[in-house]
C-alpha cells in the first residue's frame, strides 16, 4: 500500500493506493504555517489510521522547490517552511518505509504524461492558478535534471517592465487586473488580453524545450475552452517557422492529478530500490 501526501498551501489531502491503483478514502487537514505543527497534524493523521497496514512508501507532495537533501528552499503560500526538511522529520512512521518527496506541479506532470497513449517523449505541464508551477516530464518520468525548474519565475517583459511570468499571467494576476475570477469571465476581449499574457511565457518555453505536448491544469486551467482559440492563435503567430506549435490539451483531472502523481513516483522509486 502506498501512501499520498498532498500538501497544499491551505489544505492537506491524504489517501492511500492499493496494488492496483485504487485509491482509498480520503482524509484532509487544514495545512498550517508552521511546519513543525504540519508534522505533528501529519504524523498523527498517519498513525490512527494506517498504523495497522502494510505501507510500501509514503510520497509528500509539496508546493515547492527542493534541494539535493529533500530541504525545502522556496514555498511561496509556505513562508516558514523554507530550509525545512519534511521527509527528515518524519522518518520512523508506520514501520519505516521509504519517504519520497516532490513537488506538486511537477508530480501532477506525472500523471497526466503517464495517462496519455503512448507516453509522449516530452512533456510540459502548467499548472496556472494563484501562481504558475511547471513540470518537465520526458519518456514518462521527472526529468531529474530540470527538476527544480520554475517556468513561472521566467522573466519576460510585459508593459515595458522585466517581470516574473506569474506576477501578470496567473490566476492572481487575473483576478487583480479584472476584478473577476476565470469563471466569471464571459467578454472575448478580456480571453484575448489573458491568451496574450499567457502566450508570453509559452514563447519562451517551446523554443527551448519543444515539448511534443503541453497540458495546461490549475483552476485556470479548468476553463482552458473559454480561451484555447485565442492562446494558440497568439503562440502560433510569434514562434519561428521552423519551430512547430505543440497540441495543448486540459488537463483531465486537475483536482486529482497531484494525488494520483504520488502513486506513479512511488512506483518509480520503488522500482530503483
Amino acid at each position: 500500500m502506498i501512501v499520498a501526501v498532498d500538501t497544499g498551501g491551505t489544505k492537506t489531502l491524504i489517501t492511500t493506493f492499493d496494488n492496483d491503483g485504487n485509491p482509498g478514502e480520503q482524509i484532509k487537514f487544514p495545512t498550517p504555517q508552521d511546519p513543525n505543527e504540519y508534522i505533528i497534524n501529519l504524523h498523527k493523521t498517519l498513525e490512527e489510521n494506517y498504523s495497522e497496514k502494510m505501507i510500501d512508501a509514503i510520497v509528500i507532495a509539496v508546493p515547492g522547490t527542493l534541494d539535493n537533501n529533500n530541504a525545502i528552499i522556496w514555498a511561496p503560500n509556505l513562508t516558514q517552511w523554507a530550509g525545512f526538511n519534511v521527509v527528515d522529520n518524519l522518518k520512523g512512521i508506520l514501520g519505516n518505509p521509504p519517504i519520497f518527496i516532490e513537488n506538486d506541479a511537477k508530480l501532477a506532470g506525472l500523471y497526466e504524461a503517464r495517462i496519455i497513449d503512448p507516453i509522449p517523449n516530452q512533456l510540459l505541464y502548467v499548472t496556472i492558478s494563484t501562481g504558475i508551477g511547471t513540470g518537465i516530464i520526458t519518456e514518462g518520468h521527472i526529468d531529474p535534471e530540470l527538476r527544480n525548474s520554475e517556468g513561472g519565475r521566467s522573466l519576460i517583459e510585459y508593459n515595458g517592465t522585466l517581470q516574473e511570468w506569474q506576477d501578470f499571467a496567473s490566476g492572481k494576476s487575473f483576478y487583480e487586473t479584472y476584478g473577476k475570477f476565470v469563471k466569471d469571465i464571459d467578454d472575448e476581449q478580456t480571453f484575448k488580453d489573458m491568451a496574450h499574457r499567457m502566450s508570453l511565457g509559452f514563447l519562451e518555453l517551446i523554443p527551448m524545450l519543444q515539448p511534443n505536448i503541453i497540458v495546461i491544469g490549475g483552476s485556470v486551467g479548468t476553463y482552458f475552452d473559454k480561451y484555447s482559440e485565442y492562446l494558440l492563435q497568439a503562440i502560433k503567430e510569434k514562434l519561428p517557422q521552423h519551430i512547430p506549435c505543440p497540441p495543448f490539451l486540459q488537463a483531465k483531472n486537475s483536482e486529482q492529478a497531484v494525488i494520483y502523481g504520488c502513486y506513479y513516483y512511488a512506483l518509480d522509486n520503488l522500482s530503483n530500490i
